[in-house]
Order: structure tokens, then sequence, then C-alpha cells
């Protein structure tokens, strides 16, 4: 309850901070950046080479190309901070034709119930609980995408259009818009490589804010600006990645990996390679299965360094793990992750399904 009551202050101040930087502030737009699906998360989200199905609206848009079935679905929900957020996925892709595919998505990552404690106190300086009333801060995206197979073989592009709403309670919402494309090239049976530029036309956040007289004098009376109406930008992140997956005899047991390296443009970040304005985020993945039925993963990502109270420096890093069954078109991922690196206390249990559809049989040819 107290974790709630502070988040009103806390989400007005970030949405804030953002407008007081620069147009471009840094982790604008990161509920977009956590990731989708389970088999991605216990690999450490090194994925965006090898994904070829309806997640890739997400990580690859050129790998829809990939979807074979007339349609699949994914979905995924998840829960952070012993259940105080919640984030929720939902794809569609459909299959055009042997050489182009489309999808459509949606994301969700939202905090529900939080108290509204500005008027706790009244105008006489009464503690008040009936002035206690409650609101939901929420993330929304909703994803489109297209993509087709090039010359030569095994080339494939996409691109994925993005409508973002951002909302806390009645006091501050805002509209933006942005493009992924992606390049996924399939060497052969047993390499693949990906480029993934996301807000490759830099998305652009609107914000517009509404407080009442009441909530701007607590603003004032606890030494907070009142936020101001303004434009936010994220600017592009563009991923770079390579996979392999070789056949163990002829039994039907594979092992493969991958490892992508994330570009970011919006300066310095906690992250292997800092530099400016570009800082490099590495991270692997591995997985072994038995034919399509049976997949186990692990992953390390989030490498980054830490200080300890005596000021000396350590470096951290984010172990993953996973597995996958699949039979008939139906596919259940679970990952075992921590949301922080090294020091994080948080573990989080995610599940995801995905089903492969065939064309109904009463549909139009």
């Amino acid at each position: 309850m107290a974790g709630k009551a502070f988040l009103l202050t806390w989400c007005l101040f970030i949405v804030h901070l953002s407008h007081s930087q620069d147009l471009a502030p840094k982790y604008s737009n990161e509920f977009l950046s956590l990731g989708v699906g389970a088999e991605a998360y216990g690999m450490g989200n090194a994925v965006v080479a090898q994904s070829n199905d309806v997640n890739s609206i997400y990580w690859n848009p050129a790998g829809l190309v990939g979807v074979e079935k007339w349609a699949e679905a994914s979905f995924m929900h998840s829960e952070y901070f012993a259940g105080i957020a919640k984030y929720d996925y939902f794809a569609l892709a459909h299959s055009i034709d042997e050489n182009s595919s489309l999808a459509v998505g949606f994301i969700r990552f939202g905090v529900d119930d939080i108290p509204n404690t500005t008027q706790l106190i009244d105008n006489n300086g009464v503690i008040n609980y009936d002035n206690v009333s409650s609101f939901s801060a929420g993330d929304y995206a909703f994803l489109g995408s297209y993509a087709r197979k090039l010359k030569p073989a095994g080339l494939s592009i996409g691109g994925t259009a993005k409508v973002v709403y951002r909302k806390v309670g009645d006091f501050a919402k805002s509209w933006g818009f942005g493009l992924d494309a992606g390049l996924r090239y399939k060497m052969n049976k047993n390499f693949s490589f990906g480029l993934l530029a996301r807000d490759v036309s830099s998305t652009f956040n609107a914000w517009v804010f509404t407080l009442d007289e009441q909530t701007k004098n607590v603003f004032l009376q606890t030494g907070n600006e009142i936020p101001e109406n303004g434009l936010e930008l994220t600017l592009p992140r563009f991923i770079l990645a390579a996979s392999t997956q070789f056949d163990i005899g002829k039994k039907g047991i594979y092992l493969g990996g991958e490892i992508d390296m994330d570009v970011t443009t919006d300066g310095k970040r906690n992250t292997l390679l800092k530099m400016n304005p570009f800082s490099i985020d590495p991270h692997m993945g591995i997985k072994a299965g038995f034919r399509q039925l049976f997949q186990v993963r692990g992953g390390l990502s989030n490498i980054q360094q830490f200080s300890n109270l005596d000021d000396t420096k350590y470096w951290g890093i984010q172990p993953n793990l996973g597995l996958g069954v699949s039979f008939k078109g139906f596919s259940l991922d679970y990952a075992f992750t921590r949301l922080g690196a090294s020091e994080a206390n948080y573990y989080t249990h995610i599940f995801s399904i995905k089903l492969r559809l065939d064309k109904p049989k009463n549909a139009e040819k």
C-alpha cells in the first residue's frame, strides 16, 4: 500500500524529469525494451537473428516470413515487484503467401489501484482518509508489422509501426508514434544474421498534463515543480545479431546459440562499453532441444558495473533460464529471470503461449 501511494509523485516526477532535460532523455518508453515471450527471456533476449515466428513483430519484423502456418498467436502475462506491476502482451500473425506476412500486437505495462493521497489533508489541515481515491498508471503500445522475402534466398525485410499511449490517472497522458525496421539473413540451415533498428524514425510522445488547482498546490507546497506539456523523443537503438544451430547426430538433438549487441544512441549508459553518444550492451543465449518437442535454454544479459559502500567497483551479470515444450501447434514456454543484474533480489517466473493455426476448412480459397 505504501509503495503504491508513493507512485503518484514518482510517476509525475519521472515524466517531468524527462522534459526538464533534453528533448531526447534516456530511458524514454523503456517499457518497450522489456521484451516479449518466455522463449526470448530464457535466452537473455538474444533472439533477433533467429526469431521467425509471431513474436518477430517485436524482436525483428523481418522474421515474420517464417510464419508458415495460416496464422500464429502468442500471449504472455508476467508480474513485477511482487505483483504490483503487470505486463501483458498479445500478438497475431498471418501468412499472406509464401513470400510475405503481416502481424498485429498489443503491449501493456501498468500499475493499478494506486492510492491518490494528494487530498489526504483537507484545507483545514485535517487528515481525512475518505479523500483518498485510486488510479492506474499504464503504458500501452499498438503494433502493426509487414515482412517480405527478398533476393538472394534467405534474405527478408520487415517493418513495425508503433502507436504508444501512456496515461497516469487523470493527471497526465501522451500519444506517440514510431517505426522499427529489421533485416534477417538465413545464410544456411546453420547460420542466421539479424539487424533491428528500433525507433529508427525516432518515436515522438506528446505529453499533456491536467492537474487541478489542489494538486498544483500540493506540488508547490512539497517543493516540486508543476510539470508542463511537452514533446518527448526516443532516439534509435540498433541491435546486431548472429545465431547458429547444429544437429547432433541423427536422433533429432540440436544445439544452438546467439549473441546480440544493443547499440544505444542517447549517451552513456551503464553497459559493458560506455561511450558518448553510443553505448554497447552485449547479451547472449544458448539452447539445446529434441526435434520440435522440447528445449532447454540459458542466457546472460545486463552486464553492468556496481559500487560497494567503500566506492570500489565490481561487475554484475544477469542469468536467465528457460524451458519450452511443443505439441501439434501448441507451445508453452517458461523463463526464470531476475529483474536486475547480479545483486537484484526480484526473481520472476514468466510463462507464454504460442498457437499455430491451419487455415479453416470452410474459409474461402
